[in-house]
């Protein structure tokens, strides 16, 4: 395993005495089981049913195109979306949003990565993880729509440790995140009658599973390579989540700022930590918007995909290391879920 500044994962994000592991850490995790947590963390059943909140999520970056799927399920509903977002023409040219049965449409897994689907009125997605204890195997992600078909495997192999952020939420309870650096992509999008390889691109993913509060609201940026790459989040996880991946080890960074207009989000935006370890201009290609309104609940997004310059160190006396047109996207975002 290649080595990081971190210290390792726990087993559990749970301690034996009921209280969360709070902090971030390098590797992978277990089931994560909310009903174990002690005061003051704890809360009743019914609660949790409202509050708990779990979502899968999975970029894929070539030169050409970016495509982005998410399975969410919100304890009382569940949702998923994807998309292929075509660079060169700066528009989305396929997708699917749909609102799933509750209780039967989505299923994503207490284990954080595991195997996740949606299943619901001709959309499908299905992720499946390497085989437990098979740290060299393969991711598997297959999507089927009326738009658009993708199937893509990526090697977790080679990569750079995994990351896991468990921290406090605000008029929530608890909240853990497991994502990835950039894996080896291979596959193919076919939308019409157009195929296109991802053979060559790159994939990431962002699993996250907490105890949030009935209002989340967050900015949030993330892109990777090979050997390069961050997520940044400033709301309502505060700087958990703020991490660098730099030639295959990890780097905690401080809280992160976003400068950019709202009302012209295909501007360009700064981004920069606190820490004086990142330094980002991002410039939108494009963006995809969405606005729902449900009455007990509602969502306001939009998430612009373009690419990043500047620099990243990975602590305070290092040289600044260039970053020149990495992929990703950012992201505005808020739910009351």
């Amino acid at each position: 395993m290649i080595a990081a500044s971190l210290p390792a994962a726990p087993v559990n994000v749970i301690a034996a005495d009921g209280q969360p592991c709070m902090g971030r850490y390098a590797g992978q995790t277990g089931i994560i089981d909310w009903s174990t947590l002690a005061a003051p963390y704890a809360r009743s059943k019914l609660w949790r049913r409202f509050h708990h909140k779990r979502w899968q999520y999975v970029a894929l970056s070539t030169p050409q195109l970016l495509c982005g799927i998410a399975i969410v399920d919100v304890g009382w509903t569940n949702t998923a979306f994807a998309y292929v977002f075509d660079r060169q023409q700066g528009k989305q040219i396929a997708g699917f949003s749909q609102d799933g049965i509750p209780g039967l449409s989505a299923r994503v897994s207490d284990r954080p990565g595991g195997p996740s689907r949606f299943h619901c009125f001709g959309n499908r997605i299905d992720y499946q993880p390497p085989a437990e204890g098979d740290p060299a195997g393969m991711y598997q992600l297959s999507v089927q729509c009326e738009q658009f078909e993708l199937e893509a495997e990526f090697e977790a192999g080679q990569a750079a440790p995994l990351f896991l952020a468990v921290g406090p939420i605000v008029h929530g309870s608890v909240h853990a995140t497991q994502k990835s650096p950039g894996m080896p992509l291979t596959g193919e999008v076919r939308v019409g009658d157009e195929r296109f390889a991802l053979d060559g691109g790159v994939a990431s993913f962002d699993y996250s599973n907490g105890l949030l509060a009935r209002n989340t609201e967050w900015r949030w940026a993330s892109a990777h390579g090979l050997d390069i790459g961050f997520n940044l989040q400033a709301g309502y996880f505060g700087k958990q989540e703020n991490v660098l991946w730099l030639d295959g080890q990890l780097h905690a960074l401080g809280h992160v700022r976003f400068e950019y207009d709202l009302s012209a989000p295909l501007a360009p935006w700064h981004i920069f930590t606190d820490d004086g370890l990142l330094d980002l201009q991002f410039m939108p290609e494009g963006a995809r918007r969405e606005n729902k309104n449900l009455l007990v609940a509602a969502t306001r997004y939009i998430q612009p995909i373009g690419s990043f310059s500047g620099w990243v160190k990975p602590e305070p006396g290092a040289a600044p290391r260039p970053v020149e047109h990495l992929v990703g996207v950012t992201e505005e975002h808020f739910s009351r879920w």
